[in-house]
């Protein structure tokens, strides 16, 4: 089955504390957005790479490739109001009968055996996304700000790339939004469809505050 991969970069990066979204900082000689991109091309070179983002970056975006001589092949969509529609977007172009992996443009530590697991695992199943074990002690609280324990064991914190048969997924962005969406798996399931989880990497980190940033850049 052709591979296809969604990324997904229409943050603003708010919570980096500046004008620039954080897909655009410059990290280890680059802008994170082209480490990711990196990620699936080193990967497997014949994957589909679909960039999605506002189209008001479209400028800015083609301006960085100029500069830092990215010429790695990827098809740029514009996002949506909401990551869903950002990836139903993304996903206008995938077609039926392959694999397809939606992946945070913001996540550049991605192991290729994490991503490699993703497809394997998908192309058998449906669907699957990448977990790590929670190592933190975890309390729920309620409205009155009461709280309770959690049982960590129980627990998984969700990574990307979260890849499914593209059939399959398509028909789950035929439903109407809801803000129980909070990511690609919560669709899928939201259909009647069941993923499985594949062991992720620690170092596949979001990055969305400074401290992050600073992370990714040892890492890198």
């Amino acid at each position: 089955m052709d591979k296809y991969i969604v990324i997904v970069a229409g943050g603003k990066g708010l919570r980096m504390g500046g004008e620039l979204p954080k897909q655009f900082i410059e990290v280890k000689s680059k802008p994170v957005l082209m480490h990711t991109i990196e990620c699936f091309f080193n990967y497997d070179n014949s994957i589909n790479i679909i960039l999605v983002l506002p189209e008001s970056h479209f400028g800015f975006w083609n301006q960085l490739c100029d500069k830092f001589d990215f010429t790695l092949s990827h098809t740029l969509v514009k996002g949506g109001e909401t990551r869903f529609h950002s990836v139903k977007n993304g996903l206008s172009l995938v077609p039926k009968g392959a694999l397809v992996g939606i992946h945070d443009g913001v996540r550049p530590l991605v192991s290729h055996e994490v991503i490699d697991r993703a497809f394997v695992a998908a192309s058998e199943s449906g669907g699957a996304i990448p977990v790590i074990d929670s190592i933190d002690s975890l309390r729920e609280m309620d409205n009155n700000r009461e709280s309770r324990h959690i049982e960590r064991s129980k627990i998984k914190c969700v990574q990307t790339p979260q890849v499914f048969i593209s059939d399959i997924l398509l028909s789950c962005y035929d439903l109407p939004f809801s803000d129980k969406f909070t990511d690609d798996a919560s669709v899928f399931e939201a259909n009647g469809n069941k993923v499985v989880c594949v062991e992720g990497n620690r170092e596949n980190i979001k990055i969305t505050t400074p401290f992050d940033l600073r992370i990714a850049e040892l890492f890198l």
